[in-house]
């Protein structure tokens, strides 16, 4: 019967339920409070892990926050003085800029009036010049009218004949403006050698005959007959003198009855009238028994004339002189203010470079200090956060530091309890197993019996068998519940153990994060140490670079000076065949006082090179040259007088330009008026010269007033009357200058129809003198003309003129 196996399997699962209920809310209420309690543990060890790094980040950030925040102090500082002195760099600059201002406008009004001076002074010179060269040429020509006078009288063959005076002309005083009248009353006897008396005469003839020379001789103290001058004109005599005795009674029997008439008719009348008399005029007429002559027959040379002109030219060569004074002098002066105001204007732009570079310094330093200010007080900012942050979460690990012990207090007594627990629901396990397996078997049996009680006999043997595989199953879950209990056992060891190492490694990690702080202050102490060692290192790197640059110069400067001792011992030998031992054991030349070998070597080897190379063909060259200069002399002497020339001929045409343009504009000016009136009536216009002091360059101004209009500028006029004003100034130059013809192109286009009948009016009184060609397009102008001319084109033709009669057309129309 399975009914007691039942009954006492009733009992023990209501034991074990009861058991269970009363142990089951401790039981697992532990296991989830010990397991929040290891959760918090190591969710603690682990917050205190971040925060310890997370402070010792902060920490280390903190330092190069507070080193930057440093360094930007000092930079600060810095660019405060450099900013300082940028401003006291430009402050000075503009404090130099005014006055160098007024002193470049001082300096440019100096050199402005240097460049009126020079121009003066270039002018003066050139009427200095020109003056010289007129009173040069005058003295040549003078010069070459005494030689060439000289030579005919015989005076250079008779000048070592005893009792000769000289000539005539060189012993005899004129008045101004007589020259021409005196010269032309003594005729041929102003070139005529005087002499002192008959015997030197006689000498002077005997001389000019042995010599086959022609010449005249005059003695001074003959006196011939004498014929007083009519009481016409004005006597010759009076006029001319001389200092020699004897030549007055010459003079006087030469042209005692000699007159100057003004006019040359009168001239003719008085000679006519008196056949003695000779008769002269200003220009040098002369009028005798001997014969008449018109215009002078010398040039008014004699001594006194050459005299006055050699005055006249070494007073125009000072002239020039003091000229060319004036013009070196101001022209130093215009250097000097050139210079003055050049080195006024570079001081200028080195002091606008010098305040340019000082405000963009300026700008560049205060851009820095915004952005050095800007980064300060970011990083103060970020110390300040740091600073903050790191006090908060040192006091989140002291808080965490604080709670640890506990929570290590609590996980260790919550693993103590979770292995009692642990071994609670081991046991509870088994047992419950032990029951369900005691229940699966009842239940088996319970099945089997009532399923097999109608085969119990049948089947005994197989519930045998069955009973044989219960047993061998208890036994087997009797190993199995003894390997479960080993397995208890050993777990509960292995909970132990477990818990030993934990502790060990607990405290093994700590000694390790204290070894880790410790190595990272070391690491920061040995990472300071190492830039130090860097810093060391660069600046060791940087002295040992200078002084392989020094040795290397060194070494470079010992070669150069080994290289020059070899040239120079070369060169001895070479050049003097000298040892240096015995060039050092010579004595020294003397030097100058005040002067150092080297300075004489230069010296020396400076006045070699300004002598140049010897050249073997100087003397050559010195003849070709000389030749040359002697060929330009002639040239520019060729030149001199060619630009006499020119200059006489362009100051002739200026005169004749200026006369004709003087008079074409007074003609062209009246018709201009009056052109004006007509076309205008009521109106005024008039011609009027920009520079009326100099003709050859002035420009000509149109004044034009229409009736109404308080205007004067063609600009301000409309189209018009611009047009009218046009053909005002036109038909006056046809009126001053006539043509046989005149060609106007559509000249009438602008005007309207009261204006066109004004146009018409003066069409017809100039058709009257010349012929007019006028192309229009005006039907009043073309029914003015006496002929009609056109070009017409028929369709696939080529182009005709048609010409029409006025008379032809008004009989067709």
């Amino acid at each position: 019967s399975v009914d007691p196996d039942t009954e006492a399997l009733d009992a023990d699962e209501a034991e074990f339920r009861a058991e269970r209920e009363r142990v089951a809310p401790t039981l697992f209420d532990d296991a989830a409070g010990g397991s929040k309690a290891a959760s918090a543990a190591a969710e603690v060890r682990g917050e205190l892990r971040s925060v310890r790094g997370g402070v010792e980040r902060n920490e280390s950030e903190l330092r190069r926050a507070t080193t930057r925040s440093e360094e930007l102090a000092g930079r600060l500082e810095q660019l405060d003085v450099d900013a300082q002195h940028l401003r006291d760099d430009c402050a000075q600059a503009e404090e130099v800029e005014v006055p160098l201002v007024d002193q470049i406008a001082s300096a440019e009004r100096d050199r402005a009036s240097a460049d009126a001076e020079v121009e003066r002074a270039v002018a003066a010179r050139a009427d200095a010049n020109q003056e010289a060269s007129r009173a040069s040429a005058r003295v040549e020509a003078l010069q070459l009218a005494l030689d060439e006078a000289h030579a005919r009288a015989g005076a250079q063959r008779l000048a070592e004949v005893d009792g000769v005076l000289g000539t005539l002309l060189d012993l005899v005083e004129i008045d101004d403006g007589w020259q021409a009248a005196v010269e032309a009353a003594l005729g041929e006897a102003l070139t005529a050698v005087v002499v002192d008396g008959p015997d030197a005469a006689r000498r002077a003839l005997d001389a000019l005959q042995s010599s086959d020379t022609s010449g005249a001789v005059l003695t001074a103290g003959a006196v011939g007959s004498t014929t007083t001058p009519p009481r016409v004109g004005e006597p010759v005599l009076p006029h001319v003198r001389s200092g020699r005795p004897g030549v007055a009674g010459l003079l006087a029997s030469l042209i005692g009855a000699a007159v100057r008439i003004d006019s040359v008719a009168e001239a003719v009348a008085v000679a006519l009238d008196h056949p003695s008399t000779v008769v002269v005029t200003p220009a040098g007429d002369r009028f005798a028994s001997t014969g008449w002559r018109v215009g002078a027959a010398a040039g008014g040379a004699t001594a006194t004339a050459l005299a006055d002109a050699s005055d006249v030219a070494e007073r125009a060569a000072a002239a020039l002189a003091a000229a060319d004074e004036a013009l070196a002098s101001a022209r130093d002066q215009q250097v000097t203010a050139r210079q003055a105001e050049s080195d006024l204007t570079r001081q200028l732009d080195r002091n606008d470079a010098r305040f340019t570079a000082a405000s963009e310094g300026l700008a560049r330093v205060l851009a820095e200090r915004r952005e050095v200010d800007a980064e300060r007080e970011r990083l103060d900012q970020t110390v300040a956060e740091l600073t903050t942050h790191i006090a908060a979460e040192r006091e989140r690990v002291a808080a965490l530091e604080r709670v640890l012990p506990d929570l290590d207090a609590e996980e260790q007594a919550e693993a103590d309890a979770a292995r009692a627990r642990g071994e609670a629901r081991a046991e509870l396990e088994t047992r419950s197993a032990v029951l369900a397996s005691r229940r699966r078997e009842l239940e088996v049996r319970v099945a089997g019996l009532s399923e097999r009680s109608q085969f119990l006999e049948g089947r005994i043997a197989e519930t045998e068998r069955r009973l044989e595989a219960d047993q061998e199953s208890r036994a087997r879950a009797a190993e199995r519940r003894e390997e479960v209990e080993r397995s208890i056992t050993a777990i509960d060891r292995l909970t132990s153990l477990v818990g030993a190492h934990r502790e060990v490694i607990d405290a093994e990690h700590d000694d390790l994060v204290e070894r880790r702080r410790r190595q990272s202050e070391e690491v920061r102490g040995l990472t300071s140490a190492l830039d130090a060692a860097r810093t060391a290192r660069a600046d060791a790197e940087r002295r040992l670079g200078e002084t392989r640059e020094r040795s290397h110069r060194f070494e470079i400067d010992e070669a150069e000076v080994k290289t020059r001792l070899e040239t120079s011992i070369d060169a001895l030998r070479r050049d003097l065949d000298v040892e240096p031992d015995v060039a050092m054991a010579a004595e020294p030349p003397v030097l100058p006082e005040g002067a150092t070998a080297a300075g004489r070597v230069r010296e020396l080897d400076r006045e070699l090179r300004l002598l140049g190379p010897i050249n073997p063909l100087a003397l050559e060259e010195f003849t070709e040259l000389q030749q040359r200069h002697t060929f330009l002399e002639e040239q520019l002497e060729d030149v001199r007088s060619t630009r006499r020339d020119l200059s006489k001929v362009i100051k002739q045409v200026d005169h004749e330009i200026q006369t004709v343009f003087a008079s074409a504009f007074a003609d062209v000016s009246e018709n201009f008026t009056n052109l004006f009136g007509t076309l205008f009536p009521g109106g005024s216009g008039k011609l009027k010269l920009t520079s009326p002091d100099d003709l050859l360059n002035t420009g000509i101004e149109v004044e034009a007033k229409p009736s109404g209009k308080n205007v004067k500028k063609l600009s301000l006029l409309s189209g018009g009357e611009r047009s009218l004003t046009a053909l005002a100034f036109l038909f006056a130059v046809f009126r001053s200058r006539p043509s046989p013809f005149y060609v106007m192109d559509e000249v009438e286009a602008a005007l309207d129809d009261v204006n066109l009948h004004r146009f018409l009016g003066l069409v017809g009184e100039f058709r009257k003198d010349a012929q007019l060609v006028i192309v229009s397009h005006q039907k009043r102008t073309m029914e003015a003309g006496d002929c009609l001319l056109g070009v017409s084109m028929q369709p696939g033709g080529s182009s005709k003129v048609v010409t029409e009669r006025a008379s032809t057309a008004t009989s067709r129309a």
